[in-house]
């Protein structure tokens, strides 16, 4: 709907903006913290939220609800056509587990109700998926196909605070928006590229160039005729495990479920465009012949540019023909294969991130060292995959478990800007580790509760006193544990 202001609305939305102002001057002059009520906030205009949420990724569409559920209101403004990002449009449904070195897993939080079904077997389609996420979405409002025009922030000291942005929709439609907090929640930072952040440096810093340079993006590759038992004979038949990693290369495994590896095979493909990589395969059985592949790196994607990641998708489509052929010369159990459909959208793994209060390093990861105001907790490797300067990428060890922080997902400069999902603060290194997302879906939950638990108290004065009593109710009413 269009937002249409009276003179007595443009009154009030003067009011509210001049009691801000005065707020914001309060907590420059002295050491107290700044207590902002949300009623006044939502008073303020029609077009007012407590959060709002760019981009439908699922980690934002977590901290959505949980906001939301503790009722505050809350929108979801989508760049995309389409909600659902890398896990419905991408079809990004082989996921990536988390464990600590003791092999305690470490999924928590609602994300693990999706685990548990992918698992199980009970979510393993496209359709479960996708109940799965409107399950998670319902009552969240989203709109789609949005595109942020300008922004509209304050100075409070040494740090802004973003008032409003201007939007349109796809039928060239106008809203201002304004909101106590705004969520970065996509994959190429619709929002934050637009506030004059710092930019953290990227793959570019491992080889010393100049230009910023990304790990690839993956193309996910459907196949349906496809005879597990096969595969999984195969490989079992080829133990022990030292015959298998010299016939079919290292981390090859099968079980009744899942399968990774053969990069042995998968090395002698040669793609037609020097664009593309058919790395080592971590497949999903779908079930009923249906299997789905995480393996068809493209690079020098921009995710931000609707040009270059139609040109990947092109590319990725019509490089299938020939990678179905070549499995069903080379890998047992896909004889008689075919292409199942093609995804709409990218796994997009890797873009800028712009700086947070804390910006995790790869010393935090291996140290396994734990912060006052965690709101996750990590383990998984340090996976960098390649690039097109180094198309191998790199693997620089496995952490044990170590905490995220609050302040790894806060804007820097920004008194209430938040980062959820791919955009979390962390050095290139750490977030080879901490971009996974369960990881980062706990967190963006975490902080969702918080947000409506912690209505009275801005996200930047919660301290260490305040987050031993968040952390008591979030193992407490929400099974969440986020200290060793």
């Amino acid at each position: 709907m269009k937002f249409r202001f009276t003179r007595m609305r443009q009154a009030s939305i003067l009011a509210g903006l001049l009691i801000t102002i005065f707020l914001l001057s309060l907590r420059g002059t002295s050491s107290a913290p700044v207590t902002v009520h949300t009623k006044a906030l939502n008073d303020a205009a029609p077009g007012s939220y407590d959060v709002v949420v760019i981009g439908s990724e699922i980690q934002g569409v977590l901290l959505a609800k949980e906001a939301s559920s503790l009722g505050l209101k809350v929108i979801i403004l989508d760049p995309r056509d389409k909600p659902g990002g890398e896990l419905i449009q991408g079809q990004m449904f082989f996921l990536d587990d988390v464990n600590d070195n003791h092999r305690h897993n470490l999924v928590q939080g609602e994300i693990k109700n999706l685990f548990k079904g992918y698992k199980a077997g009970t979510i393993r389609k496209e359709a479960d998926f996708q109940r799965y996420y409107n399950k998670v979405s319902a009552n969240i409002p989203i709109r789609s196909g949005i595109v942020i025009d300008s922004v509209n922030t304050l100075p409070a000291r040494n740090e802004q605070s973003l008032q409003s942005i201007t939007y349109h929709t796809k039928d060239g439609a106008s809203f201002t928006i304004r909101s106590k907090y705004w969520v970065e929640n996509t994959d190429f930072n619709a929002l934050t590229a637009k506030l004059g952040c710092k930019r953290i440096p990227g793959m570019e810093t491992l080889y010393k160039v100049k230009e910023p340079n990304y790990m690839a993006a993956t193309y996910m590759l459907k196949f349906r005729n496809v005879n597990w038992r096969k595969l999984h004979k195969a490989v079992r038949d080829s133990y022990p495990l030292t015959n298998v990693r010299q016939k079919y290369g290292s981390n090859t495994y099968v079980d009744n479920h899942f399968a990774t590896g053969f990069s042995y095979i998968t090395r002698n493909y040669q793609a037609r465009d020097k664009m593309l990589r058919l790395r080592g395969l971590n497949a999903t059985n779908q079930k009923d012949g249906h299997v789905i592949i995480n393996g068809l790196l493209i690079y020098d994607v921009n995710p931000s540019d609707p040009v270059s990641v139609q040109s990947a998708i092109t590319k990725a489509q019509q490089e299938a023909p020939d990678i179905l052929a070549f499995l069903r010369k080379n890998l047992p159990g896909f004889d008689h294969a075919e292409l199942n459909g093609f995804p709409e959208y990218l796994y997009v793994r890797d873009y800028d991130r712009y700086e947070t209060k804390y910006v995790l390093d790869y010393a935090d990861l291996m140290e396994s060292r734990m912060f006052w105001d965690n709101v996750s907790i990590g383990g998984y490797a340090i996976d960098l995959q390649g690039t097109r300067l180094m198309p191998q990428g790199i693997d620089l060890g496995k952490p044990d478990r170590y905490g995220l922080p609050l302040r790894s997902f806060e804007l820097k400069d920004y008194t209430n800007v938040l980062v959820a999902g791919k955009s979390v603060g962390a050095a290139i290194k750490a977030y080879g580790s901490a971009r996974i997302m369960p990881t980062t879906a706990l967190a963006a939950q975490t902080i969702g509760i918080i947000l409506g638990h912690e209505k009275n108290k801005l996200l930047m004065n919660l301290n260490a006193d305040d987050f031993k009593r968040i952390h008591s109710y979030l193992e407490k009413d929400y099974g969440i544990v986020l200290q060793r």
